[in-house]
């Protein structure tokens, strides 16, 4: 039956888990202990979703068209469509939204670290969180294994996406409205959380091109270089 979603609040780092290390896959249902960390200097991200799922489930290709729950988190930090399909979907065992002490929970430089529950048949992990200072910036994972027996580690250094949808105007007016004030930048555009079909994108999705121009968005502040975000997973049962 299709995944209930769920918000997880972060464990603190320092926790300590209880592990065993068993030969191929634990009689009981698998846990998953995942950190997120926000590798840039000036890109705040929305809540990550993340979920476990069999094979049969991608959120996205690079090269191809962005879904439209894809693209509502690229441009307008809106997760409902997204939770929608996967609570739906009876490819995922389970769904979650991070929750955490700030808001968003993964500021620049911050880690947050939640449980995922998995199952035999679910053995990959997806991960989608927007770039709040870009126009339809986004990074994370789709469909990568988890780890296998108790005690295994697997961690990625993830890229920046663009979704293709809306062009990077890099204009406070077209971005979000936490990007200025989250950043420290002062500013009388209010921004906006829909999105404006002026600036569709016809395009598809790719490795982002970072922060250029020189309208509203700082390179040296929201700019970045190589990945932006480390996935931990740790299968603690």
């Amino acid at each position: 039956m299709p995944a209930a979603t769920r918000s997880s609040p972060p464990i603190e780092p320092e926790e300590p888990i209880a592990t065993t290390v068993a030969e191929g896959y634990a009689e009981v249902e698998p846990l998953y202990s995942v950190s997120i960390t926000n590798l840039t200097t000036g890109q705040p991200f929305t809540a990550p979703i993340l979920a476990t799922h069999s094979s049969g489930l991608r959120l996205w290709r690079n090269g191809r068209r962005a879904s439209t729950e894809v693209k509502e988190i690229a441009e307008n930090g809106n997760l409902a469509p997204m939770l929608e399909r996967l609570g739906e979907s009876n490819a995922v065992t389970d769904v979650l939204v991070v929750e955490g002490p700030t808001i968003p929970p993964v500021l620049p430089g911050e880690s947050t670290t939640i449980l995922i529950d998995g199952s035999r048949r679910s053995r990959f992990l997806s991960v989608v969180s927007m770039l709040i200072c870009t126009n339809d910036g986004f990074t994370g994972l789709t469909r990568q294994r988890l780890p296998v027996r108790v005690g295994d580690e697997r961690s990625w250094r993830v890229r920046a996406y663009d979704a293709g949808t809306e062009i990077n105007t890099v204009d406070f007016s077209d971005i979000v409205p936490p990007c200025a004030p989250l950043t420290g930048v002062e500013t009388d555009k209010t921004g906006t959380g829909m999105s404006t079909p002026d600036l569709a994108e016809n395009g598809r999705v790719r490795r982002h091109p970072g922060v250029r121009g020189a309208e509203d968005l700082i390179p040296a502040l929201h700019g970045w270089r190589g990945p932006v975000a480390r996935i931990e997973v740790t299968r603690i049962r």
